[in-house]
């Protein structure tokens, strides 16, 4: 699924229904901590370390209680084996994350940036007005997370933190010139409408956290067989619902909404925003696996003067910079920094 906006806490008011999901499919790691005695006897639970960046430390208790809301969100195969393949991979992409937000805030603190008391309350209180939250509900909501309203503040300064870092940090590499909002211009100008907002549906076809080429054969093999099942007249709903892995989206067909121009991955956006309604296309490579996309509709209008849509323009491919330097900063940042995953 593509994520529309930044939020502050995605899973925030999502009941984590996952304990029994990782008592089973986290079995191998938890009989792997080691185990002490304590007088009397008893064991004591020592939390393993997952990774260190420089001189912090990750603990696996931190990405399981991460990585819970991902395996929420995704349906539960039946398959044990399965089910601890589906755990390994959401650790693991998780673990990758905190890997990167632990490197910002280093780069953070070397740049001696910092979030004050009164940000990080606009921004809760920013969250509980989008959720009509009051005080007590954001805490039972954040208690049957499993945090506190102390941890979740301290969670939410190194978040406010970290985006800061990337605004001071990064943004100053990002530059667009007159000549390149002139050239999107053209090419857009070329055509006699331009597409500005598209519904499109969708099949994902899951591949593991690191896919060998087996892998990689098997799900293109599915999806091409998809692909011509649908453009045979099969109902692309029916379809969805039987073999999308996506959970939040089968149910409805695979419906994804709407879109506009800058709110999709910039590779999906040229591919997607180019289809006729009804169109069928894939397989298309994504984070979580292959998609198969149709354009159910999308709404056109007429070329604007340069004039009224240069700062659209601008801002438009400010955003697609901003997302390429990121990750290039990112990959900087890692090779300068000692990083050690105990996996």
């Amino acid at each position: 699924m593509v994520t529309r906006s930044f939020v502050l806490v995605a899973a925030l008011v999502v009941p984590v229904a996952t304990t029994a999901a990782r008592a089973d499919e986290g079995d191998d790691r938890a009989a792997d901590r080691k185990v002490e005695k304590a007088p009397g006897g008893r064991g004591i639970s020592l939390d393993r370390i997952s990774a260190v960046v420089d001189n912090q430390v990750i603990l696996e208790s931190e990405v399981v209680q991460r990585a819970a809301p991902l395996l929420a969100e995704t349906e539960q195969p039946s398959d044990p084996q399965a089910k601890l393949q589906l755990w390994r991979q959401a650790f693991r992409k998780t673990l990758d994350q905190m890997i990167e937000e632990q490197l910002i805030i280093g780069a953070a603190t070397e740049a001696k940036l910092d979030t004050t008391d009164d940000q990080v309350q606009k921004a809760i209180d920013e969250l509980k007005r989008q959720n009509k939250l009051t005080d007590k509900q954001l805490e039972t909501a954040l208690a049957a997370q499993g945090t506190t309203l102390a941890q979740y503040k301290k969670d939410v300064r190194r978040q406010l933190l970290r985006l800061h870092a990337i605004n001071v940090l990064v943004r100053p590499r990002v530059q667009v010139s007159d000549d390149e909002v002139k050239a999107k211009y053209e090419k857009l100008s070329g055509q006699s409408a331009v597409v500005t907002e598209i519904h499109i549906r969708h099949i994902l076809v899951p591949l593991p956290d690191k896919p060998q080429p087996a892998d990689l054969e098997a799900a293109r093999k599915k999806a091409s067989e998809l692909v011509t099942r649908l453009r045979g007249g099969e109902d692309f709903a029916g379809l969805a619902k039987q073999f999308s892995a996506d959970a939040q989206s089968k149910g409805q067909g695979g419906d994804l909404g709407w879109y506009k121009r800058g709110e999709l991955p910039t590779e999906w956006e040229e591919i997607l925003f180019a289809m006729d309604g009804g169109e069928v296309r894939g397989p298309i490579h994504g984070p979580r696996g292959l998609h198969v996309f149709q354009l159910i509709e999308n709404k056109k209008e007429s070329v604007r003067p340069f004039a009224e849509v240069k700062d659209q323009l601008k801002e438009q491919l400010s955003q697609e910079e901003m997302e390429k330097q990121t990750k290039v900063w990112l990959q900087e940042l890692r090779k300068k920094a000692h990083v050690e995953v105990k996996m």
